[in-house]
């Protein structure tokens, strides 16, 4: 850390911590307030409070879950991007999975680590994404290599989504406003592409790889 210049403090990195397990949130919240140059400015537990709460923080880095109530992680960065953009967004996840990073580089995330690691490891992460850079695990960047793009359009996507419960044809085909041969051919199309059997095994197969 640089010296303050004529005795003024250094100012601190203002974050906002979105995590749905209460324990894990604490715990980040404290870890991260030890580090001099860091301070936690808001903490949610829920997607669609992300935005509300940055806007009204307005932290320098947002560090965020991707599966939270309410709305993705995924998601609400996206729309951080459009409503703070100075706001650089890390993504903090239990799940590395190769489709996942894909879809947070594709929502304007700098950064992505999962959750295993030290929390100093994080601290520099925090600071690296706010000097401009972008900040990948390595392991979970050469998996997305390997992996290759989403197969899914989605639309297919958004039919094996409304299928996670084991929901019928006419249930998707309400859920998603199409037609029941539409979501037959959408779902055929995805058990192709996933190389499953059924539905079902193509929601496990899309979740594994990140996809949905």
């Amino acid at each position: 850390m640089t010296e303050p210049d004529a005795g003024r403090p250094v100012r601190s990195t203002r974050v906002l911590l979105a995590e749905d397990q209460g324990m894990m949130r604490g715990a980040l919240a404290l870890l991260l307030g030890l580090e001099e140059d860091i301070e936690v400015v808001a903490q949610v537990a829920a997607g669609d409070e992300i935005v509300p709460a940055a806007l009204d923080a307005r932290p320098d880095v947002a560090l965020l879950d991707i599966e939270l109530p309410g709305r993705s992680g995924l998601d609400a960065a996206a729309e951080l991007r459009t409503a703070l953009p100075g706001c650089r967004v890390l993504i903090l996840t239990t799940f590395g999975r190769p489709g996942y990073l894909r879809r947070a580089m594709e929502a304007g995330a700098a950064g992505f680590l999962v959750k295993d690691g030290p929390v100093e490891e994080l601290a520099a992460a925090i600071r690296r994404v706010l000097a401009g850079e972008t900040v990948v695990d390595p392991s979970l960047a050469a998996a997305a290599l390997s992996a290759g793009p989403n197969p899914l359009t989605p639309r297919e996507a958004d039919v094996l989504n409304a299928a996670v419960d084991g929901a019928t044809v006419a249930d998707i085909a309400a859920r998603v406003h199409l037609s029941e041969s539409t979501v037959r051919n959408y779902l055929s199309a995805a058990i192709g592409k996933t190389g499953t059997r059924n539905r079902m095994e193509a929601v496990r197969a899309a979740r594994r790889q990140g996809w949905l």
